[in-house]
């Protein structure tokens, strides 16, 4: 009889990486050398992941930009209007919550405790790899790009740089799958050898389970007030459209992947009453450019290492960072880790190295909860979805719906 291969997830393997690197690092029979070893893995990853980021930012936001000007027009622009809307508050909402609730906790003791650590471990080698442009330059060359190729597909009907920028992000895609998301738990295992060994990390931990519990709970809150303000538009039952998101919700948490939770989200708003035409569009779609949960994530996690770290905070860098940010998401892929992967270039508006320590501790913290951000997306999707029913067949194509409830299509995801 033939053995089940056991798979673990990625959050499981993530957790592991952390509890060993803890471990590790406090083993004092362990030469320093040794130590080192992983240390040094996880600066090479940091030294890839550096060189990666600028193409990232070309291969996603080329392809977001040039997408988003095909197909449904007025329903597309009021998708993502209120998609983008959603996300921005969800992000201000975070904040005024982590600047109001976040000092009760993060005390000074703490701060003095982290910044006061003077031994470290270091690497046994590093190789200079250079990124080929810098953030900025790749931003830049992205929406010229994006904007220009959108407008060749409206105005002359070429797909010629849309096909070849198209194969561009699929290939970044398969190098996340392949080599970037694969080896994070070695990464992480890296980084947190290192602060094991410097002390750093219990400190940091004392505080980041409770910052864990806070977001959830910003989660729910805002999952039920969407589907409060969506029900009460559509004149139903916010219980009842809840309850119909419960399978979306915890195939989220299990899958950790917006995309490949679109067909059992198309059930779910097929449950609601949305028509055929409008879940169809709306699911997929804002499976890519809606990420409240996700941006509720990131923005109380950079507040807490910022805060943690005695940086600078102030709520005019921030809401440039969440407004910058809400844009940026856009393009990310619905893949585990696929948010913060696309946030890392901004991270230099608040003032931290995406490929520094500080970056890698954004992206560990990032990733252990990275179901619940997920989760939390696509619930808020369907509540979208169901408002932007009502207001394009009431002010767009000023018709009644023609069917409600016809069959699920087959979806796959790779």
């Amino acid at each position: 009889m033939e053995k089940k291969k056991v798979n673990l997830g990625l959050v499981p393997k993530l957790l592991l990486a952390i509890v060993l690197g803890i471990i590790v690092g406090q083993l004092s029979f362990i030469p320093t050398v040794l130590l080192r070893i992983p240390v040094t893995f996880s600066n090479l990853f940091s030294s890839l992941l550096s060189f990666i980021i600028p193409l990232m930012i070309i291969g996603f936001i080329v392809k977001g930009i040039s997408d988003l000007t095909e197909g449904a027009g007025k329903l597309l622009g009021v998708a993502t209007i209120i998609s983008y809307a959603s996300t921005i508050v969800g992000g201000l909402v975070a904040y005024f919550v982590a600047s109001t609730v976040f000092p009760l906790f993060i005390t000074s003791q703490i701060n003095t405790n982290v910044q006061e650590t003077t031994t470290e471990l270091t690497t046994l080698f590093e190789i200079p790899l250079e990124p080929m442009l810098d953030v900025t330059a790749a931003i830049a060359f992205s929406f010229i790009m994006g904007m220009s190729i959108s407008w060749l597909r409206a105005k002359h009907k070429s797909n010629t740089l849309y096909n070849v920028f198209n194969e561009f992000n699929l290939i970044i895609i398969k190098v996340l799958n392949t080599a970037i998301i694969p080896l994070l738990p070695f990464f992480i295992f890296g980084n947190f050898v290192s602060l094991s060994y410097t002390g750093q990390v219990f400190d940091i931990l004392s505080v980041f389970w409770r910052v864990f519990l806070i977001v959830i709970v910003l989660h729910l809150t805002l999952i039920v007030l969407w589907f409060t303000f969506a029900g009460i538009y559509r004149k139903k039952n916010p219980i009842h459209l809840i309850k119909n998101q419960i399978p979306g919700y915890f195939t989220a948490i299990g899958t950790q992947s917006s995309a490949a939770t679109i067909p059992i989200n198309i059930e779910c708003a097929q449950k609601n009453g949305v028509s055929r035409k409008i879940r169809e569009f709306m699911i997929p779609l804002c499976a890519t450019i809606h990420l409240l949960g996700s941006m509720v994530t990131i923005i109380s996690c950079v507040y807490a290492v910022l805060y943690l770290y005695d940086m600078p905070i102030n709520f005019g860098m921030m809401a440039s960072f969440i407004g910058t940010l809400g844009i940026a998401m856009v393009a990310a892929p619905g893949a585990p880790g696929g948010a913060i992967m696309s946030a890392l270039p901004f991270l230099t508006i608040v003032g931290i190295d995406p490929t520094g320590t500080l970056g890698n501790l954004l992206i560990t913290l990032y990733l252990t909860q990275d179901s619940f951000g997920t989760a939390a997306n696509v619930s808020c999707d369907n509540a979208i979805t169901l408002v932007v029913e009502k207001i394009y067949f009431k002010y767009i194509a000023k018709e009644e719906p023609t069917e409600l409830t016809g069959p699920v299509p087959e979806i796959t995801v790779e």
